[in-house]
């Protein structure tokens, strides 16, 4: 996995995932962290993977994405794309290794509000959590 560029956001500001901690002290640690450092639950791999989308991050999202599911690349996102903010409205650990998150990730394109709306499936394989696939809640 490559690293990010160097302080894709400052260490102490706020971490774009809503946890009301700093980046350095919330997300960016598993961002900027060798491999064998990972995130230790879903709920906080799936609040890092948020903070990757807001910051183009896209490595580490492939590098958390499980083998099953991952596709061979991601686009940049969209010019003019902001995002508003996240809302983690569930977390289930079925056992072990699995688990769920249901959360809502909202943004702006082009003036118009969106939404996303999800439950996640996460899998532990050798002591690391992995975005599974979610399913879209209408």
């Amino acid at each position: 996995m490559t690293k990010p560029s160097p302080d894709p956001i400052s260490p102490g500001a706020a971490c774009p995932c809503g946890s009301g901690r700093r980046y350095a002290e919330c997300c960016g640690r598993w961002h900027a962290g060798p491999l064998h450092l990972a995130a230790p639950t879903a709920e906080a791999l799936m609040r890092s993977r948020y903070s990757a989308f807001v910051l183009g991050l896209n490595d580490y999202l492939l590098a958390t994405w499980h083998p099953d599911g991952r596709p061979r690349g991601l686009e940049p996102n969209e010019p003019g794309l902001r995002w508003l903010g996240l809302e983690v409205r569930r977390c289930v650990q079925q056992d072990d290794s699995h688990a769920t998150v249901e959360f809502v990730a909202r943004s702006k394109l082009a003036g118009r509000a969106q939404r996303l709306h999800e439950t996640s499936r996460f899998v532990r394989e050798d002591g690391r959590w992995y975005y599974l696939d979610g399913e879209i809640v209408e």
